[in-house]
């Protein structure tokens, strides 16, 4: 098991080797032996894509969850609003990564929190040009945890059918509390739904440290790049080579 993209193909791999078929929220009951694959995108749109292309050259489909209230990307900007299309031209579908952290007026407010996601579903929709039909929860509650939320045309996917009635699997922190590849060769469960995180994935795996050290230098050359796009001969002001690593 590692955090490489050769050993993501080979999960996907083990799946179909083990009868597992790739679905989606909207139709896994209609797929023997159902696998959901989904993706929250917390950091970086630019890893999601490399992932999204990954999958589809596998002929695999999965939901990329984007966080419109991210402190790393902005989804208005017109490269981030191209990297969110051509995931989507890869067959995959985008979904709302929502989280309630920033309203704090509709903690245990159920209503205010329904009203929220629909908000910022449509906002998404914008930016997508098609209906947001699906949302997962960015470092949730238990209290919303433990809610059945009832978004009219927004399927939860958090909620109870998928942690009932299949077997959750997750690289959260980039640890895999289970070992996944056991659990899919057993074939003891009928239906599974995994999560994973982009942006810990390379061609050379990398350690927890060095990929968040390397995504945190990195801003200084983005931000310096951005500059460059919009501020005339930046080069004249500051030199390229003075971006510190």
């Amino acid at each position: 098991m590692s955090f490489t993209f050769e050993w993501y193909g080979y999960l996907l791999k083990l799946l179909s080797e083990h009868d597992y078929h790739f679905a989606n929220y909207h139709n896994w009951k209609q797929i023997k032996n159902p696998v959901i694959l989904r993706h929250d995108v917390d950091n970086d749109l630019s890893k999601a894509l490399e992932m999204a292309e990954f999958e589809s050259k596998r002929e695999v489909k999965s939901t990329y969850f984007v966080l419109i209230s991210s402190d790393f990307y902005n989804i208005f900007s017109m490269k981030n609003s191209r990297l969110i299309h051509q995931i989507q031209n890869y067959g995959h579908e985008i979904g709302l990564h929502f989280d309630e952290m920033k309203y704090p007026q509709a903690v245990g407010n159920i209503d205010k929190i329904r009203e929220e996601i629909i908000k910022e579903a449509d906002i998404l929709s914008y930016i997508t040009e098609c209906p947001v039909k699906t949302v997962s929860m960015h470092r949730p509650s238990k209290a919303v945890l433990n809610i059945d939320l009832q978004l009219p045309d927004i399927i939860n996917s958090y909620g109870q059918v998928f942690f009932q009635e299949f077997k959750y699997l997750s690289d959260s922190r980039r640890h895999w509390r289970e070992p996944v590849e056991d659990i899919i060769s057993s074939e003891k469960f009928e239906r599974i739904y995994i999560l994973t995180h982009a942006f810990w994935y390379y061609k050379k795996e990398k350690s927890m440290h060095d990929t968040i050290k390397d995504f945190v230098n990195s801003a200084n050359s983005k931000c310096y790049h951005s500059f460059y796009e919009n501020f005339t001969d930046l080069e004249s002001v500051m030199k390229s080579e003075e971006i510190l690593a």
